[in-house]
């Protein structure tokens, strides 16, 4: 069964059953049906700069190593529309226009070597344009500029160099591998500080459930060590409001 056979299934709706839910808490729940080891990337994935959180459904891009490198170029204005000749003489399949509000961009890589597929600029542009989150099994560049801007990228590794002469978009929306784990259009995906998790859709609602109980038993047992060590109470802890959002949906 693919993501897109799940009949009836909205992921975009499904998400807001994850809105508070912890890394932590899916994988728990994920263990708990028998689903173990599968959909947690690797740890070397990471948020680029510390408490940021989304879910949503993957828009997926499967890359590969380009098989030739760039040419030499001969003016400053070459040189700055690297990109632009690269992509015409070598084509790109690109996501204009595939992106929805909520969708969590997730690209492998392919195994290519380091190369800043994701930067400062087109991690800008594709959450002007909805996306929530990006996710590669590679590198990101411009990193200072990234958490800067707080743009919700996580990545195996920080990057230099650019894609002319070193890799290629060949497919989107595609079935994916992506940090160890398989990546499928509509498939959740959510990220925190413990890192990257992916939820198959055909499981993703019984999952909520189990995890979003596994989440209120911690924030409460959490409350009452905070009262008993006099803690001043913060979001983590605040089990009455996560407790009504879910009475509400």
């Amino acid at each position: 069964m693919t993501s897109d056979q799940v009949a009836g299934v909205n992921p975009f709706e499904l998400c807001k059953l994850y809105r508070f839910l912890r890394v932590v808490d899916v994988v728990d729940a994920m263990d708990g049906i028998g689903w173990f080891n599968i959909g947690l990337m690797w740890p070397e994935i990471r948020p680029l700069w510390p408490g940021m959180k989304f879910w949503g459904p993957a828009l997926t891009i499967r890359c590969v190593p380009a098989n030739r490198p760039m040419w030499r170029l001969d003016t400053t204005e070459e040189i700055v529309d690297a990109h632009g000749l690269w992509f015409k003489e070598v084509g790109h399949v690109g996501i204009e226009g595939l992106i929805q509000p909520g969708h969590v961009i997730v690209t492998d890589t392919g195994g290519s070597g380091e190369v800043g597929f994701w930067g400062s600029n087109n991690s800008l542009g594709a959450v002007a344009d909805g996306a929530v989150g990006i996710i590669t099994d590679g590198y990101c560049r411009d990193t200072g500029e990234v958490a800067l801007q707080k743009t919700p990228i996580c990545c195996r590794a920080r990057g230099r160099t650019i894609i002319p002469g070193r890799i290629e978009a060949v497919e989107v929306q595609t079935r994916v591998g992506c940090g160890g784990v398989q990546v499928r259009p509509g498939d959740l995906v959510g990220c925190d500080d413990d890192g990257v998790v992916v939820v198959p859709l055909e499981i993703a609602a019984e999952v909520a459930v189990h995890a979003r109980a596994i989440l209120l038993a911690d924030m409460r047992g959490r409350h009452a060590l905070y009262e008993r060590l006099g803690l001043p109470f913060d979001e983590t802890v605040d089990y009455e409001t996560v407790a009504r959002y879910y009475e509400d949906i």
